[in-house]
């Protein structure tokens, strides 16, 4: 089989993976000369702790093992099981980290509340203020900007892969077709489209009222920490944002403890991995409304600063790097994807969301079994 793969990405990506695992020949088509969007602007992490129960945990369990063992054969995938500690501070954040030792689903995540002794043991690097720590044993880390150039390289070796970048796909022709900006056509016997938060053009054309949104976001990294920050680490704004911490303790959270302003405004979280050169990956905030702001906003690194800096004890590191990034959720969240066959031999995988470096070989593999491959 010839499969064509619209998109290089993380998604797509591993949809190429999938395909050229099983036999395949892939053709991979980038509009880029490489992939530069949501794929590279994130943390890296294979994040299973806050993912709502059911299809979404399942496909994140699923995805976990999926990335422990392409990490095993692409060691420059960066793939590390390091776990994460949410630190907690007051009653109302304690509650809610115990309410999730109580999800039926608790002990397939790994979670376990540490005191604030136990967490300093598991991350020494957490020397601030805090009253315990929710662990999740689960979670793992991948390197963002290098994940999909490692998975490009393993596919170039196997033989039956080509990629194609700096062309856009344009138009889908016939069957099992797709015509790019060069006039090229790429026949194959089946087209998978992954173009992310591309979500005009073609895309628009081929699917007018996609129930897929955009989401724009605001991240930093800085230089080397100096020491080894073990686990990733997350603030209790993640209870409000991730639903797997859904309970009437959180219900009392939001209700007595608001976040900080700038928080509220951004719809923020802190989560912080370090990277493999010892840098800090650090964000996030959440835009959600249309047309984006062109231009980043320093309250929102202020506040994420200040708030690692809290949990760490000491000051951060220079900020080396600033970016936004901008990622296509469904508008339904409670989907994992949207996968939609737009043509005779033609679909679409788009709309994971904060999902997308977490799930996408799970997503793929479910792709690859739906259609035959």
């Amino acid at each position: 089989m010839r499969v064509i793969v619209v998109g290089a990405g993380v998604v797509g990506t591993v949809h190429a993976w999938h395909a050229v695992e099983r036999g395949h020949e892939v053709v991979q088509i980038e509009r880029e000369t490489e992939a530069r969007g949501a794929s590279l602007r994130n943390f890296g992490q294979i994040w299973v702790s806050g993912r709502a129960g059911g299809e979404e945990l399942e496909t994140a369990l699923r995805a976990r093992e999926l990335w422990e063992g392409i990490g095993a054969r692409i060691p420059e995938l960066g793939f590390r099981a390091i776990g994460s500690l949410t630190p907690v501070r007051g009653d109302l954040e304690l509650a809610v980290a115990e309410a999730a030792l109580n999800r039926p689903d608790a002990a397939a995540r790994g979670y376990k509340l540490l005191t604030a002794d136990e967490a300093r043991a598991a991350n020494p690097a957490l020397r601030g203020a805090f009253q315990a720590a929710l662990w999740c044993e689960r979670d793992a880390a991948v390197e963002p900007r290098t994940a999909q150039l490692a998975l490009k390289q393993a596919l170039l070796r196997s033989g039956r892969y080509t990629f194609i970048g700096g062309r856009e796909v344009r138009e889908v022709v016939g069957e099992n077709a797709v015509r790019d900006d060069h006039g090229d056509v790429h026949t194959g016997d089946a087209v998978v489209l992954c173009t992310g938060a591309w979500l005009g053009g073609l895309v628009k054309e081929l699917v007018p009222d996609l129930p897929v949104r955009r989401v724009r976001l605001q991240m930093m990294q800085t230089e080397p920490l100096g020491e080894a920050l073990t686990t990733s680490v997350a603030d209790a704004d993640s209870f409000r944002y991730y639903p797997a911490y859904a309970s009437d303790a959180l219900d009392a959270l939001n209700a007595a403890q608001a976040q900080e302003p700038t928080a509220a405004a951004h719809k923020m979280q802190l989560l912080m991995v370090q990277r493999r050169d010892g840098g800090l990956t650090i964000g996030d905030t959440h835009e959600y409304e249309h047309p984006f702001a062109f231009d980043v906003v320093e309250e929102p690194y202020e506040h994420v600063a200040r708030v690692a800096e809290s949990f760490l004890g000491r000051p951060l590191p220079k900020i080396r790097h600033r970016w936004a990034g901008v990622y296509a959720q469904c508008t339904d969240t409670s989907r994992v994807v949207h996968r939609q066959q737009v043509r005779d031999g033609v679909w679409l995988v788009t709309g994971p969301g904060g999902r997308g470096m977490t799930c996408s070989p799970a997503i793929a593999e479910t792709t690859a079994n739906e259609l035959g491959w």
